[in-house]
């Protein structure tokens, strides 16, 4: 959930951030042009308020004299163009030179030429166009001169923009780095936040997953997180409580039915013994009842044991699995050969993991022998220990007829037998009691098809713990 909420948190911050940053660098860019702009409108005035007092030029193409005025008006104009390296000129309506500087002219067209017309009509040149960082252009400004309410003349400037894009350059890079440092505090809360509100959906998840492998103590610490969180712990708490108490009850219950029946059973059997005496030998109703009331024994004795393997905490131990295993099949191997059956155990003959041995060599005798009934002579079971960085399995695969994958969704339910395998001895029950054996020490047990066929079982314990 934290890999999916943590990036639109930060996208939606880096939007916000954008979105802000956005208009404060056109405000920056704006904002130097304008101060620009302002100088040179300032300086332009000042050159108009001299030519405007410059004698008017007299007439045929060439100057007689030069006005003692217009002599000061081209010294200025010098001078502001060797101090600040911005050329500047006085331009008749004609666009004919009244003074200048390095010899500049009206470009014809473009910016410089849109001002010098515009200022002709006596309101001034409008604001340039906006000069960004990237683009080398030239700021053009021009004043009308005015004199007894007629534009004679304009001043124009042309001025380069080499310092002002540089200062622009530079507010944005403050921006930047405002930004950058913004969003890495922006990223630093973004895993606050979202560790404190998905910590305690981590410990409820971990905790349902506990109760889930059968570890029903489990609870979920209420402290930190969102109020709605805090809450729903409580509740995940109470819940849980319930259930617990709920399992006992039937764990309880069934322990003592199964506890109190076993009595008047063995009484029954009893009696069945003894009218079996006052009968001929060989009577198959008799034969029938003592069956059924050994197989209802064996129910019940099955009953007592899943209730107690769920209700019994795990002893665990450092096990080596690999000479427990063997040792089980030692032990089952005379039982497999009276059926025809070879049982072999393959692997690791050494792989220690933690596990209660008795709880373990229960499960594992269950395991094998639902291999052998299912069997035929002449077949083998084979039970294979392996290993790896974090648990140990024992796998036990079996040549029988196997199960349909139906049928492998549902073993190991109670009570349930396959519909093709009524007629083999069993409660049922083997199974679950090995799932139930495994789950208070942490292991599992899984069952898939085995090739070519048969089944294949695959009993998992973990390596760390303790």
């Amino acid at each position: 959930m934290r890999t999916r909420l943590l990036p639109l948190l930060i996208v939606l911050m880096a939007g916000v951030l954008l979105a802000l940053g956005f208009p404060l660098a056109v405000s920056i860019a704006a904002a130097q042009q304008q101060k620009v702009v302002i100088d040179r409108i300032d300086d332009t005035a000042r050159f108009a308020g001299l030519a405007q007092y410059v004698t008017e030029r007299p007439s045929g193409s060439r100057r007689v004299h030069k006005d003692e005025r217009l002599v000061t008006l081209e010294q200025q104009l010098t001078r502001y163009h060797d101090v600040y390296g911005i050329r500047a000129g006085v331009f008749y309506r004609d666009g004919d030179v009244m003074a200048t500087a390095d010899n500049f002219q009206v470009p014809e067209g473009g910016e410089g030429d849109e001002a010098f017309r515009e200022a002709l009509t006596g309101r001034g040149s409008h604001d340039p166009k906006q000069v960004w960082p990237w683009q080398d252009r030239r700021l053009y400004v021009a004043s009308s001169v005015i004199r007894d309410g007629d534009v004679v003349a304009v001043v124009v400037t042309d001025s380069p923009t080499g310092t002002m894009r540089s200062e622009t350059l530079r507010g944005w890079w403050v921006i930047i780095a405002g930004e950058a440092a913004a969003m890495l505090l922006a990223i630093g809360a973004a895993l606050r936040l979202t560790g404190w509100v998905l910590k305690p959906v981590r410990v409820l998840d971990a905790t349902t997953h506990d109760i889930a492998t059968g570890r029903l103590k489990s609870r979920v610490a209420e402290a930190g997180g969102p109020p709605e969180l805090r809450r729903l712990a409580r509740s995940f708490n109470e819940m849980a409580d319930h259930v617990e108490d709920v399992l006992e009850q039937q764990r309880a219950f069934v322990a003592d039915a199964s506890h109190q029946l076993r009595n008047p059973l063995a009484a029954l059997l009893l009696r069945i013994e003894l009218l079996a005496l006052e009968l001929p030998d060989g009577n198959e109703e008799i034969a029938s009842v003592r069956t059924e009331g050994k197989r209802l024994a064996q129910v019940l004795d099955d009953l007592l044991g899943l209730a107690l393997a769920e209700h019994a905490p795990a002893d665990l131990r450092l096990t080596d699995i690999g000479e427990l295993a063997a040792e089980r099949v030692d032990a089952w191997r005379p039982l497999a050969a009276g059926r025809g059956v070879e049982l072999r155990c393959e692997g690791l003959s050494a792989a220690t993991a933690w596990a209660d041995p008795v709880a373990l060599s229960s499960a594992l005798d269950a395991v094998v022998d639902n291999a052998l009934k299912f069997t035929p002579a002449g077949e083998a079971v084979t039970v294979t220990v392996a290993s790896n960085g974090e648990s140990a399995t024992v796998v036990v695969a079996d040549a029988g007829p196997g199960l349909t994958e139906d049928e492998l969704e549902r073993i190991g339910d109670r009570f349930w037998r396959s519909g093709r395998h009524q007629n083999v001895q069993g409660s049922g029950l083997g199974l679950s009691i090995t799932r139930a054996l495994l789950a208070a020490g942490g292991g599992s047990i899984a069952y898939a098809p085995n090739e070519p066929r048969g089944l294949r079982v695959t009993v998992t314990v973990p390596r760390t713990g303790g």
